[in-house]
């Protein structure tokens, strides 16, 4: 690292320099960060800090310096804690019980549903002031790109958090983690390194010094049965997996082997979405004449979910609910959800869970003139989690993928399936 090129910025002052230090030359603060890269990262993630245990404990100057549990009674579960309770082994999602018997002095808070909300929405507003470009995750969590509002703010990126961060604690009187870097995934893995009312950066190329001697279930994705597998497939470190070979990672674990490589070096090319994306990905037709035949009307099924199929691919998202819908000959609409276990963007397993609620509704009586699917519960695609579960799974992806690259080159007549071939001698539908 070139020490002449670092640069310095005071998380109490906002001093920002082109020098080395680890306490700010304005004001003898010791909250400084540090990086040659810091004036050009323009990717963050900002988390709020036990986010409904913060807003109580604000709320409760009782309750500052004792250890609560946001969430239900005895058979209800945990939906956050302060971190004094998490040194007791709390969690989040952790059955109430269990949470009380690692930490029996505990103060256990009911949610205030509406504080939260109208905290969220404060800080949501401070953020679209930043930048257009925000992506909530959840209620306390969101990622930004400030990339080009230097100009706009008269202050880099990183000066700007800064800024937001201080105005967040003194305005509602909680914290925030920051993590800055070139991407999503390093700026949420440098969000982690710092809680809490941290201020972290990754820049790209120090990411695979950084990753490399973590345990694997450090990045973020990878949960702990997922990463209990890839130990006893004898990859203990990330710095394991980048020196795995791409083939080989594929070959074990499909497409989610090509996502492991790429994070593993730090590499991310989902952009910041804003919330006013598409909250579904669905595909209709309506029918010249009206059909009754359950056969005809799961081909139809068929060629829908793989145009749904496409589309979510083409923008980069997964689906974790189906809706299938219907419309009778004398237009009475049918809608019917079923949700996933894993959110998908493949034609097949939207094929597999919408056929069944077809079934339900044709039994050669009633006519329909139009049908569709859709996906919803969108997320950004990742990879075929449940490839590492069933391996049936892992082959249907694998084919359906290597179907969509032979259609993208040579036409989308190139691979057909029996059904679609069906279709094509029986037109007119």
């Amino acid at each position: 690292m070139n020490i002449a090129a670092m640069t310095l910025l005071c998380r109490d002052c906002f001093h920002f320099d082109h020098q080395d230090g680890s306490v700010c030359p304005a004001c003898n603060s010791w909250r400084v960060v540090s990086h040659p890269a810091l004036h050009r990262l323009g990717v963050a993630h900002i988390d709020c800090d036990a986010f409904f245990a913060a807003i109580e404990k604000r709320d409760n100057p009782d309750l500052k310096d004792k250890p609560i549990i946001v969430g239900g009674g005895e058979r209800g579960v945990v939906l956050t804690c302060c971190y004094i309770a998490r040194l007791y082994g709390v969690r989040s999602a952790m059955p109430m019980f269990q949470a009380l018997k690692l930490c029996p002095e505990a103060t256990v808070v009911q949610p205030s549903r509406h504080k939260y909300s109208e905290a969220a929405a404060w800080v949501r507003n401070k953020m679209e002031a930043l930048t257009p470009l925000v992506q909530p995750v959840s209620i306390d969590e969101a990622y930004l790109d400030l990339t080009g509002t230097d100009t706009i703010h008269k202050a880099p990126p990183a000066v700007s958090l800064a800024r937001l961060a201080a105005e967040i604690e003194h305005d509602l009187q909680i914290t925030v983690s920051i993590g800055l870097s070139s991407n999503k995934f390093l700026a949420k893995t440098a969000s982690e390194l710092d809680k809490p009312r941290g201020f972290a950066i990754i820049a790209p190329e120090d990411a695979e010094a950084l990753l490399a001697p973590r345990p694997v279930g450090f990045l973020h994705g990878v949960g702990p049965k997922f990463a209990a597998k890839l130990e006893q497939d004898g990859f203990e470190t990330v710095g394991d997996l980048q020196q795995a070979e791409l083939k080989a990672l594929i070959g074990r674990y499909g497409e989610t082997g090509m996502w492991l490589k790429r994070v593993a070096h730090g590499q991310d090319n989902r952009p910041v979405r804003t919330d006013e994306e598409r909250k579904s990905v669905s595909t209709e037709t309506t029918f010249r004449t009206d059909i009754a035949d359950h056969a005809t009307l799961e081909d139809q099924l068929w060629q829908l979910c793989v145009k749904t199929s496409d589309r979510a691919k083409a923008i980069g998202v997964v689906g974790g609910v189906v809706t299938l819908k219907l419309k009778t000959s004398d237009f009475r609409p049918l809608t019917r959800r079923i949700s996933l276990s894993e959110p998908t963007q493949i034609a097949q397993t939207i094929f597999r869970a919408a056929r069944p609620l077809l079934a339900k509704e044709t039994d050669g009586r009633k006519k329909y003139r139009l049908i569709g699917i859709g996906l919803s519960e969108l997320a950004d695609h990742r990879a075929d989690e449940a490839d590492l579960l069933d391996p049936r799974i892992a082959r249907r992806a694998a084919a359906e993928r290597a179907s969509d690259a032979a259609r993208a080159k040579f036409g989308k007549d190139a691979v057909i399936t029996g059904r679609a071939a069906r279709m094509h001698k029986e037109p007119g539908q």
